[in-house]
C-alpha cells in the first residue's frame, strides 16, 4: 500500500504546474526557472521541485549550489532562496556529497525518491510549486505523476525547439499527457531565435514556428516563443534573476508574457 502524504506537505500548495519534454537539450529548466522568478514578481510565493534526477540543474541556476537540505518535524525543510521564503528549492543537487557525483540507480530507487520528495518535502503555503523534470516518458514521468494526481496538478507546460527533430519527440510527449490524463496548459516554443545583445535584432538560428505549428495540430495553447539572448544564459550561469536585471529585452518580455498567460489560466480558488 502507497504511504499517504504527510498531513500538510503539500496541503498549502494551491497548484501545481508540470514542465515537460520529450526531448533533452530543450531548456526545460531554463523556463522552469525563468517561470518560477516572473510568478514571484508577479507576488507570488513559488516552490521548485527538481525530479530531473541525472541532471538536477536546478541548484546551480538559482546560485544555491552547496546549500544544505534539513530535516524539520514536517519532514525535508526545502531551500529557501530569501527570507521572505517567496522561492524555494528541492532537487537531489542538495543531497548530492559532490557536485559531480553521477545518479547511478534503477528506476524503482529514483521512482522511491521522487515519492519522497512528493510526500515529506515541507513547502508549506505556496502559490504555485513548479516541477523540472527530465525528457522523455519514462517511469519518472509516472512516478511523478501518479505521486501529485491526488492533489490534482494544474496541467503541463510543454517545451520543444523550433527545428522538426525536437517537435517531433515533443508531439510524442503531448500523446503521453493525453494518455495519463494531465491537462496541456500548452506548448512554449524555447531557442526560438537569437536576440543581438547590441541592436536586439532576434535572427532564426534554427528553424522557426515548429512550437507554433505543433500547438495548432494539436489543438492546444500556444504560450509564446522564447529567444535565445545571452543575457539570460549569463544569468543562469551565474545563478542571477534575469527578470529583474533585464527588464528591457524581448526574452523577458516573451517570459513575462508566458507567465501572465499562466496566472490568466490559473483559478482563482482551489477546486
Amino acid at each position: 500500500m502507497q504511504k499517504a502524504a504527510r498531513p500538510g506537505n503539500l496541503a498549502g500548495i494551491r497548484h501545481i504546474i508540470l514542465v515537460l519534454s520529450g526531448k533533452g537539450g530543450v531548456g526545460k529548466s531554463t523556463i522552469s526557472t525563468e517561470l518560477a522568478l516572473a510568478l514571484r514578481h508577479a507576488g507570488k510565493k513559488v516552490g521548485i521541485l527538481d525530479v530531473d534526477l541525472c541532471g538536477p540543474s536546478i541548484p546551480r541556476m538559482f546560485g544555491a549550489q552547496g546549500r544544505a537540505v534539513h530535516q524539520c518535524d514536517r519532514g525535508w525543510a526545502p531551500v529557501f532562496l530569501d527570507r521572505e521564503q517567496s522561492i524555494s528549492l528541492m532537487s537531489v543537487g542538495f543531497l548530492l556529497e559532490k557536485p559531480d557525483e553521477a545518479v547511478v540507480w534503477r528506476g524503482p530507487k529514483k521512482n522511491a525518491l521522487i515519492k519522497q520528495f512528493v510526500s515529506d518535502v515541507a513547502w508549506g503555503e505556496l502559490d504555485y510549486l513548479v516541477v523540472d523534470t527530465p525528457p522523455g516518458t519514462s517511469d519518472e514521468h509516472m512516478a511523478t505523476i501518479e505521486a501529485l494526481r491526488p492533489y490534482q496538478p494544474l496541467g503541463a507546460l510543454v517545451v520543444t525547439t523550433p527545428q522538426a527533430v525536437s517537435v517531433g519527440d515533443v508531439r510524442r510527449e503531448l500523446t503521453f499527457c493525453r494518455k495519463t490524463g494531465v491537462r496541456v496548459m500548452g506548448v512554449v516554443e524555447n531557442m526560438s531565435g537569437f536576440t543581438c545583445p547590441h541592436c536586439t535584432e532576434c535572427t532564426s538560428v534554427f528553424s522557426r514556428g515548429g512550437g507554433e505549428e505543433l500547438a495548432r495540430l494539436a489543438g492546444v495553447p500556444f504560450l509564446g516563443s522564447v529567444p535565445l539572448d545571452p543575457e539570460l544564459m549569463r544569468s543562469l550561469e551565474e545563478g542571477h534573476d534575469f527578470i529583474r536585471e533585464f527588464p528591457g529585452s524581448p526574452t523577458f518580455a516573451a517570459l513575462i508574457s508566458i507567465a501572465r498567460k499562466i496566472l490568466d489560466a490559473t483559478p482563482t480558488c482551489l477546486p
